[in-house]
């Protein structure tokens, strides 16, 4: 079946974690994503946090599927004249590189735009490519610090807070896949390519919008509030049965779901209870209230608490670990959690595709070993010939 992106050639040039989650979303809806590696060692996550000694590592694999593999020596001439080959066969090269690093081999956005003007040229970089920063480099906790975020994560009388969910690497990808998206469209009607640049700072800075919507205001920065989300009460996180250290629901009750919460509890007297008679009465005595809320969570699990109170239309949703999450049925049944089976290591579970199209589904394939389809990619876009890469193979080159 035809996918959305098919015909879309993708040059993975990316390590880590944003430029290959980018990647990978593009290949789950149907580019041809190639990564192009170093022929030694190739992207430094293969080996990072490597859990066996003849794999890759599973943070490549999480977030390198639907890909193949090319490598190639870019500090060889023979290297870069096959690059610029590929380069004028493809539709995007994304690239995470250090500041100037694909300038200084001669291989800048200037100089690839004159060999395919339709070229999409993509750059994350950790504070991007100008600015007072530009020239510092980044990481997941140095893009929150500087967007924002560590400084409303956590509670009021401990430290600023780094936020375990990517949203400086992963929410940076996804960023620059919506740049691209919209560059390709923009191609249909100009047949031109352009740069698209994302930076770390820059898409942690816009997710944390609705807290500068609170700084200006309230006039100061927004005070740390833990769990706390507004003033909404219940709204917070709760206790359940046995008391384990992730045995917690997050209820969120807004005021038109009151009755529904109350019911739900078999507690109809809190109704009648002046002390929780309007929003603003429930803020004022939240602390008594969240311990007659507690009292009846611990009686119960936590999906046994979600069960109960998604069913009265309250907002609830168990602190689900990530043994929980892997084994959901929920996201079993979405193919958000998927069984792949790699050669060197045998089944592991991944991350599916999040984005569902009607007309073409996802087909999550494995990530590839380092060079896997190199000949085939020489040949396919270079003409180059099995002999030739094995020349090539000899004298270092791929």
């Amino acid at each position: 079946m035809t996918q959305a992106l098919t015909g879309i050639r993708v040059i993975d040039m990316t390590h880590n974690q944003a430029g290959p989650a980018c990647a990978q979303i593009l290949g789950f809806l149907g580019a041809d994503v190639i990564k192009l590696e170093e022929p030694k060692g190739g992207d430094v996550a293969r080996t990072n946090m490597r859990d066996k000694a003849d794999s890759d590592s599973l943070f490549f694999l999480i977030l390198n599927a639907n890909k193949r593999s090319l490598t190639l020596n870019l500090k060889t001439e023979e290297g870069k004249a096959l690059f610029k080959k590929v380069i004028a066969e493809s539709d995007v090269l994304l690239e995470n590189f250090g500041p100037g690093a694909l300038d200084r081999l001669g291989l800048g956005y200037d100089v690839l735009k004159e060999l395919n003007p339709r070229l999409i040229y993509s750059t994350i970089k950790g504070f991007g490519t100008y600015g007072p920063y530009s020239g510092f480099k980044s990481f997941e906790p140095i893009a929150q610090a500087m967007g924002g975020a560590m400084c409303v994560t956590g509670y009021a009388d401990g430290p600023p807070t780094f936020n375990f969910p990517a949203i400086g690497d992963s929410g940076t990808g996804m960023h620059m896949a919506i740049g691209i998206l919209a560059a390709l469209q923009q191609r249909h009607a100009t047949g031109l390519g352009q740069h698209v640049e994302v930076s770390m700072q820059d898409a942690v800075v816009n997710l944390i919008r609705v807290s500068l919507r609170d700084h200006q205001r309230m006039g100061h920065p927004p005070v740390r509030s833990g769990n706390q989300l507004g003033r909404t009460v219940p709204g917070t996180t709760f206790l359940c049965a046995p008391g384990g250290p992730n045995d917690y629901v997050y209820i969120f009750c807004q005021p038109q779901m009151w009755k529904g919460l109350i019911g739900a509890m078999a507690r109809p007297d809190l109704g009648d209870d002046p002390r929780f008679a309007t929003p603003d009465a429930r803020w004022e005595h939240r602390a008594a209230l969240e311990a007659i809320v507690t009292g009846w969570t611990m009686q119960r699990s936590k999906h046994e608490v979600m069960r109960i109170l998604g069913d009265a239309g309250v907002p609830c949703g168990a602190c689900q670990d990530t043994g929980e999450i892997l084994a959901d049925p929920h996201l079993r049944e979405r193919e958000m959690i998927l069984d792949i089976d790699y050669p060197t290591r045998g089944v592991y579970q991944t991350v599916g595709s999040p984005i569902k199209l009607s007309a073409s589904p996802a087909n999550v394939t494995r990530p590839p070993l380092l060079g896997e389809h190199t000949a085939e990619l020489l040949g396919e876009l270079c003409g180059v010939g099995a002999e030739d890469v094995k020349k090539l193979r000899d004298s270092g080159v791929v």
